[in-house]
């Protein structure tokens, strides 16, 4: 394998890779034993894979600058290829499920294959390929719109992420008049949000018609793999959460009101913990991987060659730039069995989040793409994988010394907590929020703004923007680009918290036997269902109220011990 920048880019021709699949579909059903249909399937695998590691290629390239007119069309490209390829590897799924050797599959994989299969089935049709090409096409039209936006504060030109640097200083003037820039900048672009919103709900709404589901809520919890649960089991956990979090949220952010001495507590205030300030790191980018890479061959023989690994290909994009995709992401080479990170390095603890949380699902797909033969088990579904991902951003707290001045490492350990555990409101917001749009006709963008403002008082009562009327009305929820990009993808952030908060409370009495277990569940992958994959590592079910409710009690025993120490 080369570097990342130096790997080669050709687009694929999609009617050779169809003609590829379609020939190993015939060959699977004329296959006469079982060894023959398995060498099918591994060989549909590698064609897939080097399609899917083009396209990705492309993908990250694109979002490294959103400007470049060459990867825009690649995009472009693989939107409409994937769709239509979507169709031959339905094909190929039907005739694995109607296999002859299904059981002999079955024995040897287990049967999460199959109902991954059932689901990919029921979830994709040709039927449906124009509107799944109109909805990626929006998609990227979103990335485009956000990633262009740009405003100059204090005499810096600045993108989203670039406030978010001044949102956190310990000038409280700045930071509000950074929030101020921040608004405008989504107000500037909220009646193009608006609409693109508007034709992907639109869109997903006809999907979900015509695949025969009788809500889009139906049809993309059988499309996101939740097979276990139903949108009244996550409407209870979202009661749960009210129940138990929102109080003790609701306290923290009392005592940081008292510890930064404001008489009103604004949303400017929220994100910063002390009023000398967050913990900041004081590297740049080169150091914040050097240091990395200390830690991480520290804490194990497999985050070790891991970490090594991901170095000596350069599989890291950190930096702030213009035109780039905002936000942080972790994906995956999959014919080079090769993680890839993306960030956006703004000189603030979320640079160190980036490290820790988007390596944690980097170390999954290193670990389960060497363990797992079947490249449907090397992921699970989500709410699993942000398990691997907040896990490991508690399991390297020893090591934040390195990332921060003498003495902020204690600090920080108390903000990361702290805020671990109060973001469980927000993340239920924002499901919340998407059941009650598709729950119903499709509401208007007032009405959205409506809904978003309702929800907000319910999860998190303190918040407050100090009059900035856009925000105030509820224009906060176009911020949040799961919404428009990964649909119903934010619970799951939720679910797995209160996972990655347990390996937390148990790493505090027996740190050798969470990492054993974390790294079992890494290597397991996606080969069991979501509750079996929890009971094969003693994870309670966050199902389960008293497991809310124990959680709760265990971070708050936590947070005080660190107060002391403060």
């Amino acid at each position: 394998m080369e570097k990342f920048n130096e790997l080669p880019y050709i687009r694929p021709d999609a009617k050779e890779v169809e003609q590829q699949l379609l020939s190993r579909v015939e060959a699977f059903k004329n296959a006469s034993s079982y060894e023959e249909a398995k060498k099918i399937i591994l060989e549909k695998q590698d064609i897939i894979a080097r399609f899917r590691t083009l396209n990705v290629l492309a993908s990250i390239r694109h979002d490294i600058n959103t400007a470049d007119p060459f990867y825009e069309e690649e995009v472009k490209f693989f939107n409409q290829a994937s769709a239509k390829l979507s169709v031959v590897i339905k094909a190929f799924n039907e005739a694995l499920a109607n296999s002859a050797f299904r059981k002999n599959f079955e024995e040897e994989y287990g049967d999460q294959l199959f109902k991954l299969l059932d689901a990919d089935i029921k979830t994709n049709s040709a039927e449906i390929i124009e509107y799944r090409i109109e909805e990626s096409n929006l998609q990227s039209e979103y990335a485009k719109t956000a990633a262009s936006c740009k405003t100059i504060f204090r005499n810096e030109e600045c993108n989203f992420y670039g406030l978010l640097k001044h949102m956190l200083s310990t000038d409280r003037e700045e930071r509000k008049e950074a929030l101020i820039a921040w608004a405008a900048l989504y107000e500037s672009v909220s009646d193009k949000l608006d609409e693109l919103y508007g034709k992907l709900c639109a869109v997903r709404r006809k999907m979900a018609e015509t695949l025969g589901f009788s809500s889009y809520i139906e049809m993309v919890y059988l499309q996101r793999h939740r097979f276990d649960y139903t949108a009244k089991d996550i409407a209870n956990f979202r009661n749960a959460i009210v129940k138990y979090v929102v109080p003790v949220a609701a306290e923290i952010r009392q005592k940081q009101k008292e510890r930064l001495g404001v008489d009103h507590f604004e949303y400017y205030d929220e994100e910063l913990f002390f009023k000398e300030g967050n913990s900041t790191p004081d590297k740049d980018t080169q150091g914040m991987v050097d240091a990395a890479q200390k830690m991480y061959r520290e804490l194990s023989p497999e985050t070790a060659e891991f970490f090594d690994f991901m170095v000596k290909y350069q599989l890291f994009d950190l930096e702030t730039k213009p035109n780039k995709h905002l936000g942080g992401y972790c994906t995956g080479l999959q014919e080079y069995k090769a993680p890839f990170i993306c960030s956006n390095f703004n000189k603030s603890s979320a640079d160190t989040e980036v490290l820790t949380h988007e390596a944690g699902h980097a170390f999954e797909s290193y670990v389960a793409s060497r363990t797992q033969e079947l490249m449907e088990y090397t992921h699970s579904t989500s709410e699993i994988n942000e398990i691997h991902s907040m896990s490991m951003e508690f399991f390297t707290e020893p090591w934040y010394d390195l990332f921060y001045p003498e003495g902020e490492g204690k600090r920080y350990r108390y903000e990361h907590l702290a805020d671990s555990f109060s973001t469980l409101t927000y993340l239920v917001s924002v499901d919340e929020f998407q059941h009650r749009v598709f729950e119903g006709p499709q509401p208007d963008a007032m009405q959205l703004r409506s809904i978003w403002s309702d929800i907000e008082h319910k999860f998190m009562p303190w918040r407050s923007y100090d009059g900035i009327e856009f925000l105030e009305n509820g224009g906060f929820w176009m911020q949040k680009q799961h919404i428009f990009m990964y649909p119903f993808y934010y619970v799951d952030y939720a679910l797995a918290m209160l996972c990655a908060l347990q390996f937390y409370l148990r790493m505090r009495e027996n740190r050798e036997q969470a990492w054993a277990d974390y790294l079992k569940l890494c290597k397991l992958g996606g080969s069991l269902g979501y509750f079996d994959l929890l009971k094969a590592v003693d994870l309670k079910n966050p199902f389960e109220e008293t497991t809310v409710k124990e959680v709760t009690e265990g971070i708050i025993k936590a947070l005080e011990e660190m107060e002391k120490e403060l």
